[in-house]
């Protein structure tokens, strides 16, 4: 593992590059956050180390280290970072009815839209790894169940966010997961609302931060 940034003893986010705890670390950066990383290297399998699994037994990432304990899966981690940093504004924290409708959203990418794309990659999570067939069958319907999982959303998002005018904790998710698309081999020509949320949060000053910083760690 390696650390970075001013430490703080408040907050540890612990990530690896080019997963979905891009989505955790933008916010981070959106709020204002004083924090420190920790870059967990999957090539070396430390998430699988005795030292990360005393933090996180899940073996996975993200993971946020605060003062009341750890946190993590990234719908968890978002809603606590717009709740502990409201003047961000990045959740309406006051209408009990939009906060509900930001975390459905939310919980749809992690429960359906990630599950989705994880059969290309780790479709061992599913079945026999020592069974080709499966692992083939299951990475050659990606692109199409990606696709109509990205399609739900493409018919939904009729603003420049996706809470419509307000940009909020769900539009750093979306844009994570949809960043992987063309990788999937989804045909994203159909899907061109998407794509250009994606362009407008890559414009901004707090993603450009974290992927500089991932990809810096990363090179």
């Amino acid at each position: 593992m390696s650390t970075d940034h001013e430490p703080s003893p408040m907050l540890n986010f612990y990530y690896a590059p080019r997963c979905c705890a891009l989505a955790s670390h933008i916010v981070l950066e959106e709020v204002g956050a004083s924090y420190q990383r920790t870059r967990l290297d999957f090539t070396k399998n430390e998430q699988r180390s005795m030292a990360y699994l005393a933090i996180n037994p899940k073996a996975r990432v993200p993971a946020l280290v605060t003062s009341h304990g750890v946190l993590t899966e990234t719908p968890a981690i978002l809603a606590y970072l717009a709740q502990t940093f409201p003047a961000a504004n990045l959740a309406p924290l006051d209408d009990p009815w939009a906060f509900a409708q930001v975390q459905s959203f939310n919980a749809y990418l992690c429960a359906t839209v990630h599950v989705a794309e994880a059969h290309w990659q780790r479709g061992n999570r599913w079945v026999d790894p020592d069974d080709a067939h499966a692992i083939a069958a299951l990475k050659k319907k990606v692109p199409t169940s990606v696709f109509d999982a990205f399609e739900l959303v493409e018919r939904n998002l009729t603003g420049p966010w996706v809470m419509g005018e307000r940009f909020t904790i769900c539009d750093p998710y979306l844009f994570t997961l949809a960043q992987w698309m063309e990788f999937y081999q989804v045909n994203v020509a159909g899907l061109p609302r998407v794509i250009a949320h994606r362009a407008r949060v890559a414009a901004r000053p707090a993603t450009q931060r974290a992927i500089a910083e991932e990809l810096g760690r990363a090179a």
